[in-house]
């Protein structure tokens, strides 16, 4: 979930790569509460990327197709000489 998430908005997505990373050695040196910690943490983050970059993403699209459909509905309104 952390690399797509890095796809949509990267700045909340690093965080998420980093505590996923943790994980494995976390598990390896026998520490499960802390990789379940570490694990909850990437989620979080990872959560909050997919979160703001869905939203930004619907931002921009809706102000694309707005101001298409505005300038398609003002007509022409270039000047002629």
């Amino acid at each position: 979930m952390s690399i797509v998430a890095i796809f949509l908005f990267w700045p909340l997505a690093i965080p998420a790569i980093i505590n996923a990373s943790k994980v494995n050695p976390l598990l390896q040196q026998g520490d499960y509460a802390g990789a379940q910690a570490a694990a909850a943490e990437s989620k979080k983050w990872s959560k909050w990327a997919l979160i703001v970059g869905i939203a930004w993403i619907a931002i921009v699209l809706v102000c694309c197709v707005g101001g298409s459909v505005i300038g398609a509905l003002s007509g022409n309104t270039a000047m002629s000489y």
